[in-house]
């Protein structure tokens, strides 16, 4: 017979599922409940923390740049403008009608040509006036009788003579004088040679005497020449009584006179046929015709301006610098030109700076003193005809001077560096500062620069290479300031 399993109790059949100590209720209910509470813990401990992430204070965000090493140029700029180094003005040289002038500006002319011409009808009546004033005066000559000069001629020689005589004798009279003073000036120095070499006189009273006795020489020899020149004279006016007393009988004197207006009117008549010689105005070189001042036909003064001549083949560059500029702008400078209308940069070297500026005012209204610099072009491609690169004369341009130069220099942007605060009311403008990113933070350093371009800063001291800068810093960047860098 087969016995059937005993029925266990429910107490026998869980006992063994739950251990003796902690099968009570009591002790299982805390543990329920921060189960059941957990979520909601951790939910608001991510709450605070997004809220601490979102109002916390964020970076500020910086451009920045690193400091680098390289080439810097310090260049003045402005607007500049081509010029023909050499330009003739052609003028009429002599008064009269010009006739029309055909050429056109821009022609092409040879030294020698023909480029305008002269009426020469008012100085061929000029030439037949001062032909007929020549043939009076040689028929006066001719037709000259025998005249005796004038007693009051005579007269006046005479009194010319008696006043040379006069003088003569003044003049004996300071020789004797000056020379008694040189005698005297000779024994002072003799004198006071001595007293120096006794030691009683100093030798600036030694040398006044030595001044004295030569400033006397010089005077006896003054007086002298003046005596030899009174005697002279004396003689000539004795010879000019000698001749006048000739001439009673010989009117030489006359013909004399007309000999001399004869050869005024001769001479008046060669410089009237070179006149005419010059009705045609020729080119003094090779060229083109820049500017005509005078293209209708009108009557003219001599010395009226026709033509502007000039060879566009060769040209220079003119800038007029701000005054402050132009101090820093030295001859053999170089320049770069662009902007002229072609694709390459042209360069130039500064020839000389004009030693005189001029006002000038600008577009604002504002009067400047500028000064000239003249400049040569030094390109390959531009020292040869510059008409064939399409540049001409007064053409624009944009130049760029270089004052100042550096070669492997530590250099940052120019937008990095500003006036330091404690600096800012001091007479000393040369303290620069700039923010550094270090850890993230904006620290202020303050900087030695020597050079500043347009677009850069040479540094001298204060920072190093590789280091970041932030550029363009505003008012709410400050030492300490946490920054995020945007490159």
């Amino acid at each position: 017979m087969i016995d059937k399993p005993a029925q266990l109790k429910p107490e026998e059949t869980e006992a063994p599922l739950v251990p003796p100590a902690t099968s009570g209720k009591k002790d299982s209910k805390p543990a329920r409940n921060l189960i059941s509470k957990l979520p909601y813990v951790l939910g608001g401990i991510t709450i605070i923390t997004l809220l601490a992430l979102a109002f916390r204070p964020a970076p500020t965000l910086v451009d920045v740049a690193e400091v680098k090493r390289g080439d810097v140029r310090v260049t003045v700029n402005e607007e500049g403008e081509t010029r023909i180094r050499q330009r003739y003005v052609v003028s009429t040289p002599v008064e009269g009608r010009l006739a029309r002038i055909t050429l056109n500006e821009g022609d092409r002319i040879t030294k020698g040509e023909v480029i305008a011409q002269l009426d020469p009808i008012a100085v061929d009546s000029e030439i037949a006036a001062a032909q007929g004033r020549l043939r009076q005066w040689q028929a006066e000559k001719e037709g000259v009788a025998t005249q005796r000069p004038k007693t009051e001629a005579i007269s006046q020689a005479e009194a010319r003579i008696r006043g040379a005589v006069a003088k003569e004798r003044e003049n004996q009279a300071k020789v004797e004088q000056a020379r008694a003073s040189w005698e005297q000036a000779q024994r002072d120095r003799d004198r006071n040679q001595q007293l120096y070499s006794d030691g009683v006189i100093s030798r600036q009273v030694k040398e006044r005497a030595e001044l004295e006795e030569t400033a006397q020489d010089r005077a006896l020899e003054a007086a002298i020449r003046a005596a030899d020149s009174a005697t002279t004279e004396v003689k000539a006016a004795e010879s000019a009584l000698a001749i006048l007393q000739g001439e009673q009988q010989d009117p030489d004197y006359l013909l004399d006179v007309y000999d001399a207006r004869i050869a005024s009117v001769r001479a008046e008549l060669e410089k009237l046929n070179d006149d005419a010689n010059r009705m045609e105005i020729t080119a003094p070189v090779d060229g083109y015709v820049l500017r005509i001042n005078n293209e209708s036909s009108q009557y003219l003064s001599a010395g009226t301006p026709i033509l502007e001549l000039g060879n566009v083949v060769d040209l220079e560059i003119v800038v007029d610098l701000l005054s402050a500029d132009a101090v820093k702008v030295k001859p053999g400078a170089t320049m770069f030109l662009e902007h002229w209308g072609g694709d390459s940069t042209l360069e130039a070297r500064v020839r000389y700076v004009e030693p005189a500026a001029f006002t000038k005012v600008s577009a604002l209204g504002v009067e400047e003193q500028r000064v000239n610099v003249v400049a040569d072009f030094t390109n390959s491609d531009a020292t040869g005809d510059l008409s064939q690169i399409g540049l001409g004369d007064r053409y624009r341009l944009e130049t760029k001077t270089v004052v100042w130069s550096g070669e492997d220099v530590l250099s940052i942007p120019l937008s990095a560096i500003f006036r330091c605060e404690s600096q800012a009311k001091s007479t000393n403008s040369d303290r620069w500062c700039a923010f550094v990113v270090e850890n993230n933070q904006a620290q202020q350093r303050q900087l030695e620069v020597s050079q500043r371009s347009n677009f850069e800063a040479v540094i001298e001291g204060g920072l190093s290479e590789s280091e970041i800068v932030i550029l363009h810093p505003n008012e709410e960047i400050q030492s300490g300031t946490k920054v995020k860098a945007v490159r």
